[in-house]
């Protein structure tokens, strides 16, 4: 099962389309970002070859995959410790919250790592000793 995943994942990736919002080279002040053409006359919305496809069902990923990071696994955001419990290290991946500090950082990795969980966004904690300090 674990090959049929990989390959999902592959097939997801390549039929990854890019909708883009009419206008947005147009004018500055408009994103990229997906917003419907509502207008009357609007090519877009009326599905001219050249000016972009619309989101439609065909480009959704396959059910067995969706959802998941493309490492496979399941992304869970995490804050505290005891939110750890209960992942399984086959399934689920984790995420720490850009919001926690250093200190539970440290805790949440050695955490993670103790219960065979793979981290998504490590850090490298340095730790500062109090005899180099005392120098």
């Amino acid at each position: 099962m674990a090959d049929e995943k990989k390959r999902l994942i592959r097939v997801r990736k390549n039929k990854n389309a890019s909708f883009k919002r009419d206008g947005a080279g147009k004018k500055k002040q408009l994103s990229e970002s997906w917003r419907r053409p509502r207008g009357l006359h609007n090519k877009q919305r009326r599905q001219k070859k050249a000016k972009g496809a619309l989101p439609t069902p065909g480009y959704g990923s396959p059910a067995a995959v969706r959802g998941m990071h493309p490492s496979g696994f399941y992304e869970v955001r995490v804050f505290t410790v005891s939110e750890l419990e209960g992942l399984n290290p086959e399934e689920h991946a984790v995420r720490i919250g850009g919001t926690v500090g250093n200190r539970k950082r440290a805790a949440i990795q050695d955490q993670a790592l103790a219960n065979g969980l793979k981290i998504l966004n490590p850090k490298e904690i340095a730790t500062t000793t109090e005899e180099g300090d005392a120098e």
